[in-house]
C-alpha cells in the first residue's frame, strides 16, 4: 500500500508541478520537510521522484536561520515546497507570503499528521490535477456566480436564501494565469464568495460538519440545523455541546454576534460527505457547500466590520441536495452541474 500511494501520489504532484505551477528543470526547487508523520514521509519520497535535482532541506535537522538564508540564495520564479505533519514557524509572519514578495512559487502540504489509516488515500487522492475540470467548471461557475442576483442552498428541506448580488468570486483551482502570487496550499479545489449584501441572507441550513475548536473535522450524530436571520445566527437546533462552544467563542470575541460570511463551492472529488479527513483547511474543498461562522473573511470588505475587530473564520459544511444560482440547479447529485 505504501508503494502504491507513493506511486500515485509522484503521479499527481508531477502534474500540479508541471501543468498547474508550469515549473521546468530550467527553474530551481527547495523542498523543507520533516517525517513526523506517516503522510509526510510519502509526499517527501514523491518529491524526490519529481524533483530530482532540487534541495531537500530536513527542517527538525537544519537551524531555521539557515532555511531562511537558502531563501535568499533563490531567484523569481524558482520553488519552495513545503511538507509539513504540523506547521513550521519560520518567523513572525506567515513564511508564504513572504516567499511570495520575492516571486517565488510555493507549494505547502500543512497538518498532514492529522491524516491517518484511510485518510492517507483520500488525501493523496486529493491531489489529482484534472486541469480540465477544474479549470472548466471552475470558470463556469465564477460566470454564474459573477452574474447571479440571488442563490439558493436546499440541505434536504431546510433552504438557505442569498436574496441578493454575490461578490466576485475566487478561484483555487490551479490556474494562476495573470495573478501574482503562484501556488498556495493544497490540495486545491474551490470557488469562493459572500453575499455582496450581508444582512440579504436568510433561512435555514443543516449542517454535517464543522470545525472545532482545535482546527479538525468534528461530526455531530445527527446534523445541526442553523438558523440565519439577517446574516446571523440566532439559533442552532439539534446543536452539540461542541458546537455550542464554537458559537459562544465567536458571540464573546465579535460583539455577541455571529455572521454568515463566506459561500464556499467545494470542488475536490476525492472528498465527499463520506470520505473525510480530520484537517478541517484540507476537508474545505469538499465537493459540495461550505461557508464560515464569524466575521473574518478578508478577501472582502464590508462596511459593517471592521477587521481589527474581525477574529473568526469557522468552516461549517452544509448537506447538500440542491444549489441555484438564480433558477438553475448547478448542483444536484453530489456533483456541480455546469
Amino acid at each position: 500500500m505504501q508503494k502504491d500511494l507513493i506511486d500515485r501520489a509522484t503521479q499527481h504532484i508531477s502534474d500540479i508541478l508541471s501543468i498547474a505551477l508550469m515549473h521546468t528543470s530550467k527553474e530551481s526547487a527547495l523542498v523543507v520537510y520533516d517525517k513526523q508523520s506517516p503522510l509526510s514521509i510519502v509526499l517527501l519520497e514523491a518529491y524526490q521522484c519529481c524533483l530530482p535535482n532540487a534541495a531537500f532541506i530536513d527542517f527538525d535537522a537544519t537551524p531555521q536561520t539557515d532555511i531562511l538564508a537558502m531563501f535568499n540564495t533563490m531567484k523569481p520564479s524558482d520553488l519552495v515546497v513545503f511538507i509539513q505533519s504540523t506547521s513550521f514557524r519560520l518567523g513572525p509572519f506567515r513564511i508564504r507570503i513572504e516567499l511570495f514578495e520575492k516571486s517565488l512559487k510555493v507549494i505547502e502540504h500543512p497538518h498532514l499528521s492529522r491524516m491517518t489509516d484511510v485518510q492517507l488515500t483520500y488525501y493523496v487522492d486529493s491531489l489529482a490535477y484534472d486541469s480540465a475540470y477544474y479549470r472548466g467548471t471552475g470558470s463556469r461557475l465564477k460566470q454564474l456566480i459573477d452574474s447571479a442576483s440571488r442563490a439558493v442552498v436546499d440541505s434536504g428541506g431546510e433552504l438557505l436564501t442569498f436574496n441578493c448580488a454575490l461578490e466576485s468570486a475566487k478561484l483555487n483551482v490551479g490556474d494562476y494565469t495573470g495573478m501574482k502570487n503562484i501556488g498556495g496550499q493544497f490540495p486545491i479545489g474551490e470557488v469562493f464568495t459572500e453575499a455582496a449584501d450581508l444582512e440579504a441572507v436568510n433561512g435555514r441550513v443543516r449542517i454535517f460538519i464543522f470545525g472545532d475548536t482545535t482546527f479538525q473535522v468534528n461530526q455531530p450524530e445527527h446534523p445541526i440545523t442553523l438558523i440565519i436571520e439577517k446574516g446571523r445566527v440566532t439559533d442552532a437546533v439539534h446543536s452539540t455541546p461542541e458546537f455550542d462552544t464554537v458559537l459562544a467563542n465567536i458571540r464573546a470575541d465579535e460583539g455577541g454576534q455571529v455572521w454568515l460570511r463566506e459561500l464556499g463551492f467545494g470542488m475536490n472529488r476525492a472528498f465527499t460527505k463520506d470520505r473525510r479527513v480530520c484537517d478541517i483547511g484540507t476537508y474545505e474543498r469538499m465537493c459540495g457547500i461550505h461557508l464560515s461562522l464569524g466575521s473574518k473573511h478578508s478577501v472582502y470588505k464590508k462596511p459593517q466590520i471592521k477587521r481589527n475587530n474581525a477574529w473568526h473564520h469557522v468552516d461549517v459544511f452544509a448537506v447538500t441536495e440542491l444549489v441555484y444560482l438564480d433558477d438553475k440547479i448547478v448542483y444536484r447529485d453530489g456533483e456541480w452541474q455546469v
